[in-house]
């Protein structure tokens, strides 16, 4: 098999680059973390020329840190598509107040090397236009090391673009809406199970809440109508060249209503045909 394929993994600093380029090493792939912006190019002729089974799949990690990274960022992309060298950006994010305080417990400088909270606020002005480059955005605020690595495992599922890979998020609007979100949806038009004693202590995955939600008179028609958005709008995605669509989910505390539609949408959209998973990010709360 002759296949070359590089990631690139970026992100704001605390977000969990090293990790994730630590997950990429354990799945077998061959690692180079901040190689400078002006070698990218022979790097790339190197990895297409290697005779090296082990070079046929690399992750590069380029931050902040590399000189000349930000703004030459999108010719360096143009650059590798030219070499017809298959490549794909992995944008590792986080809230503001998780990075302080991760900065804070490990007691590292932020490389930008001013006040933590000012730098964090300017370097993700300054990643902008990478972010936006990037085929798949993690949010690792709440993510364990385990839920990090099955998340990047499934961006390495990929390997053509009409293999979408879709996310089906819950949330509680309480706890903020998901940064990584490609839609957002409110379910809190449904009555809430949370204000029924025998429901309150219990998820949208147990079979008691399901049926106090499928009994409101509004819940299958919406169920109905927004699988029948939500599919017909996947080919246009996946003509447009999305590789990975997340759809966030939203209630008031993210444990009854949102967890309930979210497992419904994955199941329906499994039985269309499309690798589709789910996360209840707060139903633990």
């Amino acid at each position: 098999m002759n296949e070359r394929r590089l990631f690139i993994i970026s992100g704001l600093s605390g977000a969990g680059k090293s990790q994730a380029l630590k997950i990429f090493e354990d799945l077998g792939y061959f690692c180079v973390d901040n190689l400078p912006v002006a070698l990218i190019g022979s790097f790339a002729d190197w990895i297409l020329s290697s005779q090296d089974a082990h070079h046929r799949r690399v992750a590069l990690g380029l931050d902040i840190r590399g000189r000349g990274f930000m703004k030459n960022f999108a010719s360096v992309l143009d650059d590798l598509g030219r070499r017809e060298l298959e490549c794909r950006v992995l944008f590792l994010d986080s809230s503001d107040a998780v990075l302080v305080q991760r900065f804070s417990e490990t007691r590292h400088r932020h490389p930008l090397g001013k006040n933590t909270v000012a730098a964090i606020r300017e370097e993700r002005k300054l990643l902008t236009n990478v972010k936006a480059r990037a085929a798949k955005v993690i949010d690792t605020s709440g993510l364990t090391l385990g839920e990090l690595k099955e998340k990047v495992s499934i961006a390495l599922e990929l390997k053509q673009t009409s293999e979408m890979q879709l996310s089906v998020v819950s949330f509680g609007y309480k706890h903020g809406i998901p940064i990584d979100a490609d839609l957002v949806w409110d379910v809190r038009f449904l009555p809430n199970p949370y204000y029924k004693a025998p429901l309150k202590k219990k998820t949208g995955l147990d079979a008691p809440v399901a049926a106090y939600i499928l009994k409101q008179p509004q819940a299958t028609p919406f169920l109905n109508r927004f699988f029948e958005m939500v599919s017909s709008l996947l080919p246009d995605y996946i003509r447009e060249g999305k590789s990975y669509l997340t759809i966030a989910i939203g209630c008031t505390g993210g444990r009854h209503r949102s967890v309930f539609v979210a497992h419904w949408l994955k199941g329906a959209l499994r039985d269309a045909g499309y690798a589709a998973r789910e996360y209840h990010r707060d139903i633990a709360r």
